[in-house]
């Protein structure tokens, strides 16, 4: 769904989220939702170095 937004259709939904929350809100919901990216990738990196230590400690204990 979101592969057919085009720049025009991003363009029109910065325009309404700018009347929405105006020109003093958009930096604090942008680095509020940039927090929030950063916190989710940190988790993923996380989860995935925990599985491959337990794949890892799994083929060392049985060998």
């Amino acid at each position: 769904m979101l592969q057919n937004i085009g720049i025009p259709g991003l363009i029109i939904i910065l325009v309404i989220a700018l009347i929405i929350f105006g020109p003093a809100k958009l930096p604090e919901i942008g680095r509020a939702f940039g927090n929030t990216l950063r916190e989710f990738k940190n988790s993923a990196k996380d989860l995935v170095s925990t599985d491959e230590k337990e794949e890892k400690a799994n083929q060392n204990n049985k060998a």
